[in-house]
């Protein structure tokens, strides 16, 4: 059964920073690509960062380049998503997820994934 947990949300003034996880299992690591979306109040979700460890180069939506950064740790079957100088407008209850098929790159064209977390709430305080 695949699984995916997130943890490390929380709440931050403007400028802070936090790093999400997302711990999987019941899936081989190495052949999904796992990405971070995010869903504001109102607001349709968006794909904010994927990785995939067979593609060159992980992918950022452009409201995050420079300010977020994904990594994966192979061993621990864990996606991070370390967030710096957050503001307000990511605010958002942010979801791992993970798909088979998909290219890191492929989140940037709206790209479904199958299976998803429960997602962990961010909060930023201006």
């Amino acid at each position: 059964e695949v699984q995916l947990v997130e943890s490390g949300g929380g709440l931050v003034q403007a400028g802070g920073s936090l790093r999400l996880s997302c711990a999987a299992s019941g899936f081989t690591f190495d052949d999904y690509a796992i990405g971070w979306f995010r869903q504001a109040p109102g607001k349709e979700r968006e794909g904010v960062s994927s990785i995939r460890r067979s593609d060159g180069k992980p992918y950022y939506a452009d409201s995050v380049k420079g300010r977020f950064t994904i990594s994966s740790d192979n061993v621990k079957n864990t996606v991070y998503l370390q967030m710096n100088n957050l503001q307000p407008e990511d605010t958002a209850v942010y979801y791992c997820a993970a798909d088979r098929w998909a290219t890191a790159q492929a989140m940037g064209r709206g790209i479904p994934y199958d299976y998803w977390g429960q997602g962990t709430q961010v909060t930023v305080s201006s």
